[in-house]
This record gives C-alpha cells, sequence and structure tokens, in this order.
C-alpha cells in the first residue's frame, strides 16, 4: 500500500464534495416541492434556474463545479503519492487548494459575490498549477 500525505487532502475534498450534495438537496427538494416542480421537470436545468430561487441553485452549481477542476487536482495527486512526491509541500500545496475550494464553496453557496469566488478560484487554480509543474518536474526529469 502506498502511505502518502496527499492522500488526506484528497479525502477532504471527497467528503466535502459529499457535504455540498446533501446541501444541495436539503434545500433543492423542498424548494421543488414548493415550486409544485416534479421530478421529471428537472431534466432540464434551465427549469431549476428558472424556477427555484437562486440560493438553492448556488448550492447545486458548486456541486457541479466540484466535478470540474477538482478532477484534476484528484489525478495529479494521485499521480505524486504514485511517485513518492505527495509528501512536505506537494501535500501542504494540496491542503491549500483544499481549502481554498471549501472556501469558494462557503461563499458560492451564501453571499455568491462572484469577484471573491474569482479570486479564490484564481488562487486555487495557482495550486493546482503548482501541483502539475512539480508532477511534470518528477515525470519528465527536470533539473532545474
Amino acid at each position: 500500500m502506498i502511505h502518502s500525505q496527499i492522500f488526506q487532502p484528497v479525502v477532504a475534498l471527497m467528503a466535502w464534495t459529499m457535504v455540498m450534495w446533501l446541501w444541495m438537496y436539503a434545500t433543492r427538494i423542498p424548494a421543488m416541492s414548493k415550486a409544485g416542480l416534479e421530478p421529471n421537470q428537472a431534466r432540464q436545468t434551465k427549469v431549476l434556474d428558472d424556477t427555484l430561487p437562486a440560493e438553492v441553485q448556488w448550492k447545486a452549481h458548486n456541486y457541479n463545479h466540484l466535478h470540474e477542476a477538482p478532477t484534476v487536482f484528484y489525478a495529479v495527486a494521485l499521480l505524486l503519492a504514485m511517485i513518492g512526491w505527495g509528501d512536505g509541500m506537494n501535500a501542504l500545496i494540496a491542503w491549500i487548494y483544499v481549502g481554498l475550494r471549501v472556501i469558494h464553496s462557503l461563499v458560492q453557496a451564501t453571499a455568491n459575490v462572484v469577484m471573491v469566488r474569482f479570486v479564490l478560484y484564481a488562487l486555487s487554480s495557482l495550486a493546482l498549477m503548482a501541483l502539475i509543474l512539480h508532477a511534470a518536474i518528477a515525470v519528465f526529469d527536470i533539473h532545474l
């Protein structure tokens, strides 16, 4: 079995994604019921966006966002663990990435201030880029 510190932030982000899933359905199902929407009407997400309160949809949008850039995070984190580079600085960068994504989720699911979200997303993207750079250095055997 591979032991690597980077697995901890990976599991933390997976768990956070499920927290957002629960939050999404805890708000969406009652809102759909209140709006008189039938489950089959949810086939078209535009119906949900047009009918449900924005505050409800923010959680759903964030849940979807947690399946976009984080997929690259999972891949690079697993790669770094497999090649023995998942400890120390890379684990710290991974925790920073996860922390920024959690804060991004909280902002989007509550106040949804776009500029704050953008800054958090940009910072998390820089952390992700650093992990990818470290993976590239290792995999391509680049000597700086």
